[in-house]
């Protein structure tokens, strides 16, 4: 299920980055802090636990990163 929420908000956050590129970066910063949050709050487990934990949040928060950021590529590329 947080898998398919990780998804939506990619593709969500990437349409919206074509489309309002500057407006983008709110929901993509607050999208990126909450994933942060569940990050933190995994780390806190102990030793490898913890990295196990807060590994998936990261590469979440990454993937959020990537998709606003290609959104945004790609309208700058756009001829008008």
């Amino acid at each position: 299920m947080i898998v398919v929420a990780v998804i939506a908000a990619c593709v969500v956050l990437a349409v919206l980055a074509f489309l309002v590129p500057r407006i983008s970066r709110h929901p993509e910063r607050g999208t990126q802090r909450s994933l942060g949050v569940g990050a933190r709050a995994g780390g806190r487990a102990p030793g490898i636990l913890g990295r196990l934990l807060s590994k998936p949040f990261q590469a979440s928060s990454r993937a959020v990163g990537r998709s606003g950021t290609a959104g945004r590529r790609a309208r700058g590329r756009m001829p008008f």
